[in-house]
């Protein structure tokens, strides 16, 4: 069980990267979205004059004591293999992207 006081500074360090990795996504919204249970992947192109480029990333939603939803960016030992999983659903998303087989 995590303290009030370290909840807090997770709250903060949590809202800040939270908008630190929407402000440097151009306002454009991810190209795809994946989930697994509390775990989530955004897929996200970035089109530049030597092409696109895609990145992905990872959070994991989690309600504090008092209800209220949060997204974190660090996993625990049994987040482990749900992160690997979605990684890998995440590679194979990519690799329709690339080649136009998106759905």
């Amino acid at each position: 069980m995590m303290s009030a006081r370290k909840q807090r500074k997770n709250q903060t360090m949590t809202s800040n990267t939270s908008k630190k990795a929407t402000a440097s996504e151009t306002g454009k919204p991810p190209v795809a979205k994946l989930r697994l249970g509390l775990i989530f992947a955004n897929i996200w192109q970035r089109t530049t004059d030597k092409g696109s480029f895609f990145s992905v990333s990872f959070e994991r939603r989690y309600k504090d004591a008092d209800g209220n939803w949060h997204s974190g960016h660090s996993f625990d030992a049994s987040d482990l293999l749900a992160l690997a999983k979605l990684a890998d659903q995440a590679h194979t998303k990519l690799l329709e992207i690339r080649s136009g087989d998106d759905e």
